[in-house]
């Protein structure tokens, strides 16, 4: 089976049209109210790596539906109006969410250059990921 595209020629496509952060600028964003870090990596990653601290989990298979508003999986914090900055851990599945998410009308967004591992390694601030867990079932009454 040949390809149409190969997957170096649809990030290369979405790197050319979207707004990609230097590193250094984007951890100076950190902490910021008017900014919001999506990060879509799986969620064993943000176990294992950590993530950025106050950012938001959206993982890439359901990003699409947690923007769009006619989504029954619709998630509010897309509707901010703040500047949200995607990463995952090497910036081509933000390169190419951030562009799914601007043809989607999303504005203003921009991915991070070389992803978290590039935060990192400039030492950006890192936090310990805080998955929700469904909380223990009731004790049962006597």
């Amino acid at each position: 089976m040949a390809l149409v595209k190969t997957h170096r020629q649809l990030i290369d496509e979405a790197m050319a049209r979207i707004e990609t952060l230097p590193t250094a600028e984007a951890i100076g964003l950190a902490g910021r109210p008017d900014v919001v870090f999506v990060d879509i990596r799986d969620p064993r990653e943000l176990e294992r790596e950590g993530m950025i601290p106050g950012a938001v989990h959206a993982p890439r298979g359901m990003l699409e539906f947690w923007i769009d508003p006619t989504s029954p999986y619709y998630k509010e914090i897309f509707g901010s109006g703040k500047r949200f900055v995607f990463y995952c851990q090497s910036a081509w599945r933000s390169a190419l969410a951030t562009r799914a998410v601007q043809e989607m009308g999303l504005a203003p967004v921009c991915h991070i250059d070389g992803g978290f591992r590039a935060w990192k390694e400039a030492g950006g601030p890192v936090a310990e990921y805080q998955h929700r867990r469904a909380p223990p079932p009731a004790a049962a009454k006597s």
